[in-house]
């Protein structure tokens, strides 16, 4: 059966988070995910993509993201070629993340 990259929205990232532990990818440069990123986040470099998938188990979620959403689909859809059965990339990207929280803070 062929795999296919999901597609998560903020919420259904944070849920995922709370239920699972997925290992979340953030493949934008290192300046930026130094400066903010997704709590629990990894940093990806887009050259460890394969030593990563060969340490992972292809059965661990696994959510990448960028800034906009736009590249995580491709990394995310590596993850596939490579194996992977649980492989979702953020709508929206990290921009959608931060609007989503932005929101959240707004109501309290």
């Amino acid at each position: 059966m062929d795999q296919t990259v999901k597609s998560l929205t903020p919420q259904d990232l944070e849920m995922l988070m709370r239920e699972k532990s997925p290992l979340v990818l953030d493949v934008r440069d290192t300046g930026s995910f130094e400066v903010d990123h997704i709590t629990s986040a990894t940093h990806l470099a887009l050259a460890d993509a394969r030593s990563l998938a060969l340490k992972a188990d292809k059965d661990t979620p696994i959510v990448v993201y960028c800034y906009h959403g736009v590249s995580s689909q491709s990394v995310a859809q590596h993850f596939v070629e490579l194996g992977f059965t649980d492989v979702s990339s953020l709508t929206g990207g990290f921009e959608a993340w931060k609007a989503y929280h932005a929101c959240d803070e707004s109501k309290s």
